[in-house]
């Protein structure tokens, strides 16, 4: 048929005619974590972590997976993200942007569902909010060689595992494939998701000032070096470590006492204007 107008289009194409898939928002939510240290002349040690939900309803009643729903279509989508991470976590007002967009064939039992991710990140020792329930925050070990990683998530009663399988894509992109390979834990494919938020952070966080949405106002360099470390997975060289930081943070004429340490000069992020986080 030919249409004469725009207008004449829209009052007569036939919607049927296309074929449905559904919208979701799922959200990865990274944080840091404080493990007392047993020896009080030592810092506290830091732990990479990702919240979780527990589902319970079909499909994958029981597992984990990340905070997510379907798209409202009254919502833009950022303002759909910010509306689950309320729902389904009782979280707002933190730092988020948008992540990757999954669409694979068979990632939900139901029907065609693309999913837009989003990364969440937070400082969570200074939550306003607590979390509902049925959240829960898992501590993140990560195993790679050659290209397999392995992802360990552990709480304090629940042990998640999944392995993944990376095979690079574009070579001037540095772009990944990512293949599940392992995984009786998360829902969906929240494996996937999750992995590509590491990377994300990982690749941002030496040319960003992305990590310091997880640090508190102030802290000493030891702890924002430990932040970084539990990030790229790696021991850093004290020297590497301050080229990292050395435009990034100021010094105070504040001190950390207290703990059996010596005093340690606290510092703080520096805004910087022309800066993008």
């Amino acid at each position: 048929m030919e249409y004469k107008s725009e207008s004449d289009f829209l009052a007569h194409y036939n919607k049927d005619a296309y074929e449905k898939l559904s919208m979701t928002t799922d959200i990865v939510i990274f944080s840091v974590s404080n493990k007392k240290s047993d020896n009080y002349r030592k810092l506290n040690e830091k732990f990479f972590s990702v919240l979780l939900v527990k589902r319970h309803n079909y499909p994958y009643k029981d597992k984990w997976c990340l905070p997510g729903g379907f798209l409202d279509l009254k919502l833009e989508l950022e303002d759909n993200a910010r509306n689950i991470l309320k729902k389904e976590t009782n979280l707002q007002d933190i730092y988020l942007e948008q992540l990757y967009t999954f669409g694979g064939l068979d990632r939900d039992p139901r029907l065609r569902v693309v999913a837009t991710s989003y990364m969440a990140l937070i400082d969570k020792e200074r939550l306003n909010q607590q979390v509902y329930d049925n959240a829960k925050w898992f501590n993140i070990f990560i195993n790679e060689k050659d290209d397999i990683v392995e992802v360990v998530l552990e709480s304090e009663d629940d042990r998640l595992s999944f392995k993944i399988k990376k095979t690079l894509k574009e070579l001037t992109t540095d772009r990944y494939r990512f293949d599940i390979i392992e995984n009786d834990s998360l829902a969906f494919d929240h494996p996937k998701i999750i992995l590509a938020g590491l990377e994300r952070l990982k690749n941002k966080i030496e040319y960003t000032d992305i990590v310091f949405n997880m640090m508190p106002p102030l802290f000493t360099l030891g702890e924002l070096k430990q932040v970084y470390e539990v990030i790229l997975n790696k021991k850093l060289l004290d020297p590497a470590f301050r080229r990292i930081i050395a435009t990034k943070v100021e010094k105070t004429d504040e001190l950390q006492v207290g703990g059996g340490h010596r005093p340690s000069v606290l510092y703080r992020y520096k805004s910087n204007g022309d800066k993008k986080i």
